[in-house]
């Protein structure tokens, strides 16, 4: 390489560091009289205390520091300023009762870069957001809810029917299920059973952005945003040459499904959905309706990717966890045979009979939680709390991991023990594992659905198979180590698994008789 290039490199890199290093001790927060910054971690100089967080699972360094340092924890993180909050009690008065305050995101360098700085998710408390949740509230809300059941027990029996048929590609067909439902409900959109285009360009795009965009990366880069300028062939910026690829999967994914929809409302040929409900309240002559017409695509996009990734991630750690746990398998599975009997498939109306499925996915749902370090908010404001000073700006992490195996509200936390949501009358218990769905206005508006489509899976899932270890070539069981991998959602690692059916006579036939009945 040419030596002047060389030296431009270095000498923009020493600029950055001198330029952070000048931030971090100029930017000192001036605390107020009779306040300090929460206890945490020794910081070192420019990198704060990212040497000592575990990149693969930081959440668990966060519940290592909570226990040394307290419920409320203060780091540096390449000099910017970042709250901890290991505690639901003080997550919820923060983040809930003092929600206009924390409502914000922190700013994200890589965002722009990856073609997600449109997503609701990831926006900036600001009008702009408030349009995207209100349509997405008004489209989820829990009493609507109910009028997506023939889709979700439509798209379940056709999950049914895939695992029948190629149990090995188990990944595929769970990803299939979250997204059609997800698309049915947003774009009307009836994705076919097997190879759908747009779910495997909806799911391709989620891979790659879910991959490159780990928080640890996406941090340096929001700390040292002049690292962007830097071309993507030098070591360590992959995440530049990831970036155009995953940027143009986010425009297709934003583009085709929305145009879908517009193209059924034209032809008369589309059914109630999110998409088409709120394009025809649309005002064509109201100045601001291609603003609307914008938030409304931003905000469909947010709901089909999120959809699809946690609802295939939950259902994923159930497979996982049946198989771990035989013996709470056979005891679900034949409760569901002593409700509905073996002649016909589970209702909703079934679900108030079978407390001990919501047991199941509660404890799924608390045993990894999909978001462990929820999404960031931002602090708008300086502010106090308990004594302790909250600066502006600062980075608000609710480890929702610590929340979930809080040893004083779920003795064994590592267990994975459904029995916990139950009362001694076999009644649920009122604790719904809330936390998992984030805080205050910033909750997930699409979790009554998301919900719905996990509990309407899995028993259908335990009616009608068993999940249990494969085997090798000499018929040996191949013991699973479970692994969980991710960034800002952590789900397992493909591991190899037996997936049969429970009756010996159940073939495609006789499943076939069964969604018959159903319908």
């Amino acid at each position: 390489m040419p030596d002047h290039v060389t030296g431009g490199l270095a000498g923009l890199l020493t600029a950055v560091v001198i330029g952070v290093a000048l931030r971090s001790y100029l930017a000192k927060p001036k605390l107020p009289h009779g306040v300090r910054l929460p206890p945490g971690p020794t910081s070192l100089p420019i990198l704060g205390s990212a040497l000592a967080i575990d990149v693969n699972a930081p959440w668990v360094t966060y519940q290592a520091w909570g226990s040394q340092y307290g419920d409320l924890v203060y780091t540096k993180l390449f000099g910017l300023d970042n709250i901890v909050i290991n505690s639901e009690r003080i997550a919820r008065d923060l983040l809930e009762n003092r929600s206009q305050n924390y409502s914000d995101r922190p700013e994200i360098a890589t965002n722009e870069l990856f073609g997600v700085d449109n997503t609701t998710a990831f926006m900036p408390y600001n009008s702009r957001w408030r349009l995207h949740r209100k349509i997405l509230h008004q489209s989820f809300r829990q009493d609507v809810v109910p009028d997506f059941r023939p889709m979700q027990v439509a798209k379940t029996h056709e999950l049914l029917l895939n695992l029948l048929e190629d149990p090995s590609g188990y990944l595929k067909h769970l990803e299939v299920h979250a997204g059609s439902i997800i698309m049915s409900a947003v774009y009307s959109y009836d994705a076919a059973r097997r190879n759908d285009h747009m779910i495997e360009r909806a799911s391709l795009a989620l891979e790659v952005i879910l991959q490159e965009m780990r928080p640890e990366v996406a941090a340096i880069f929001s700390a040292f945003p002049s690292l962007l300028r830097l071309p993507s062939w030098l070591p360590g910026m992959r995440l530049k040459r990831a970036a155009p690829f995953a940027k143009q999967l986010a425009l297709e994914n934003s583009e085709k499904p929305f145009a879908h929809t517009e193209r059924g409302l034209a032809t008369g040929t589309i059914s109630s959905c999110m998409v088409a409900d709120h394009l025809l309240k649309l005002d064509e002559s109201d100045g601001d309706s291609a603003w609307q017409k914008k938030a409304l695509q931003d905000s469909a996009q947010t709901a089909t990717a999120a959809g699809t990734e946690t609802t295939a991630g939950v259902e994923l750690n159930f497979i996982l966890a049946m198989i771990l746990h035989p013996d709470i398998q056979e005891k679900a599975h034949k409760l569901i045979e002593s409700v509905i009997g073996t002649k016909r498939l589970p209702t909703f109306q079934d679900r108030s009979s079978l407390p001990y499925i919501d047991a199941i996915l509660r404890e799924i749902l608390r045993w990894r939680p999909m978001f462990p370090l929820a999404i960031m908010h931002a602090a708008v404001e300086s502010d106090v709390y308990e004594g302790y000073y909250i600066p502006k700006g600062a980075t608000i992490t609710p480890n929702v991991w610590a929340m979930c195996h809080n040893e004083e509200k779920y003795p064994n936390p590592s267990e994975f023990n459904p029995d916990r949501f139950l009362n001694a009358d076999g009644t649920l218990t009122d604790d719904t594992v809330d936390v998992v769905w984030g805080f205050g206005r910033r909750i997930c508006p699409g979790r009554h659905l998301a919900e719905a489509s996990v509990w309407f899976a899995i028993v259908h899932l335990l009616a009608i198979f068993k999940f249990s270890n494969a085997k090798d070539e000499s018929g040996k069981k191949i013991e699973i180590k479970p692994r969980w991998e991710g960034g800002v959602t952590v789900r397992p690692a493909p591991f190899p698994c037996s997936i049969t059916p429970r009756s010996a006579g159940m073939d495609i036939t006789a499943l076939q008789h069964l969604i018959k009945l159903s319908d």
